[in-house]
């Protein structure tokens, strides 16, 4: 009956495209009364709850300061210093875009706004500079995820909270899993651009550098302040997001002159529309975990598998696979206050770190984002550039294998996201 209620009754109502609000309400709502837990109560009280949590509102707020960041120049000058400094290498173009996503994601944590602010520079450059429509918006699209990976991750913002585990370790256990699918997605454009003999950008200068970096000292210092101020402990990462609104808003509006107030204002309103959706999916997630937590379902769930007498590196591989399609299907934040009350304490009893367990969730939900047929980025790169899906489709399956590799390693090699908290924390 709990498997019934719990997992094929959402599951059934998201299929039929109902909101995954609604279906997570209607499955805590049928679990209280089918499984005999108790009368409705802890459910509303689980709903407004799951709010009150303040290292949850670094979501929001970050949500918004990379808003301000896409629409107020910073984003275009992170773009400007990348160019200036890799100019001249064949693949130069193709390297500032993962660069700049990198960059970018290290100041808001969101992919599908990368994904738009990137995307809306660099798009146009790309196929004006010789690379196809279609390569171009497969890199946007997979250089999107890297925003979900780089700290600070509003991912593992939500997976820190949803798992009580400290939200700076999960920060600083990401660092190196975001450098190395940088460095292995530069390897593939690097060597496409020189078979596909990609016309070179103009050489590096050091006077461009120089005038580039001038012009965009302000934009380069926004993820130092964010991430040296949360790993000095100086702040915590609700109010690094909170000095990150007011840095973007500071610099957008009185030092480029880039944004008025009427934008700014605009700006906010789109900003809240985003945050709304994600809000309400957690509230409802809060029941449904409460729900979930409440009747036993997680221990029978161990329980059954720990029968299997699964190998720890084959329950991984099994529950990368159920993540990677789940990522393809929900949003980050929903996937994850969904699965978690029911994997961490599966990954608990197999004996595998929480925190390492953190990056392998958000790195397959972040591969998720831009797998056909269902990816959130190739919704979004198809929706803002006009890229036919069906093209789009292919275009990314170079990237889908740099990813999974990299999500291989990055699983079966716990030093990549401990060896950080082991020299730092």
């Amino acid at each position: 009956m709990a498997v019934l209620v719990l997992i094929v009754l959402p599951i059934t109502l998201l299929l039929f495209g109902v909101p995954i609000f609604v279906a997570l309400i209607a499955a805590a709502s049928v679990g209280v009364v089918a499984l005999n837990i108790g009368t409705m109560d802890p459910v509303h009280i689980a709903l407004f709850g799951s709010l009150d949590n303040f290292p949850l509102l670094a979501v929001p707020l970050f949500i918004f300061a990379g808003e301000i960041m896409g629409r107020g120049g910073i984003a275009r000058r992170l773009v400007g210093w990348v160019l200036a400094v890799v100019g001249g290498v064949r693949g130069s173009l193709a390297l500032a875009t993962l660069a700049s996503s990198e960059l970018f994601g290290s100041m808001s944590g969101s992919s599908v706004g990368c994904v738009a602010a990137i995307g809306r520079l660099m798009i146009p450059e790309l196929t004006r500079r010789g690379y196809t429509q279609v390569f171009s918006g497969s890199l946007i699209a997979s250089c999107g995820a890297i925003a979900t990976i780089i700290p600070p991750s509003i991912t593992m913002i939500i997976y820190g909270v949803a798992a009580q585990q400290s939200v700076p370790k999960l920060f600083l256990a990401g660092i190196v899993p975001g450098i190395l699918i940088g460095v292995l997605v530069s390897i593939y454009l690097l060597t496409y651009a020189r078979i596909n003999l990609v016309p070179l950008t103009d050489p590096m200068r050091w006077s461009n550098i120089a005038k580039s970096t001038r012009d965009a000292a302000w934009s380069l210092v926004a993820p130092v302040v964010i991430l040296g101020g949360i790993y000095g402990g100086i702040f915590t990462p609700t109010e690094a997001a909170g000095i990150a609104c007011i840095y973007a808003i500071g610099i957008a509006r009185f030092v480029y002159r880039e944004m008025s107030w009427l934008e700014l204002w605009r700006t906010a309103i789109d900003s809240a529309r985003i945050i709304a959706q994600i809000m309400v999916i957690v509230s409802a997630a809060g029941a449904y975990s409460w729900v979930v937590t409440t009747s036993g379902f997680p221990s029978l769930l161990v329980e059954t598998i720990a029968g299997f007498h699964f190998d720890k590196w084959a329950l991984l591989l099994i529950i990368n696979v159920v993540l990677l399609f789940v990522g393809t299907v929900l949003e980050p934040p929903a996937a994850i206050l969904i699965l978690t009350p029911l994997l961490v304490p599966l990954v608990a009893q197999a004996g595998v770190d929480q925190i390492h367990f953190g990056i392998i969730f958000t790195v397959n939900l972040a591969v998720g984002m831009f797998i056909p047929p269902f990816g959130l980025n190739l919704f979004a790169t198809h929706a803002l550039f006009g890229i036919p899906l069906g093209r789009l489709y292919r275009g990314v399956l170079p990237f889908i294998a740099i990813y999974l590799v990299a999500l291989a390693l990055i699983t079966y090699v716990p030093w990549i996201t401990l060896a950080p908290l082991r020299l730092l924390w």
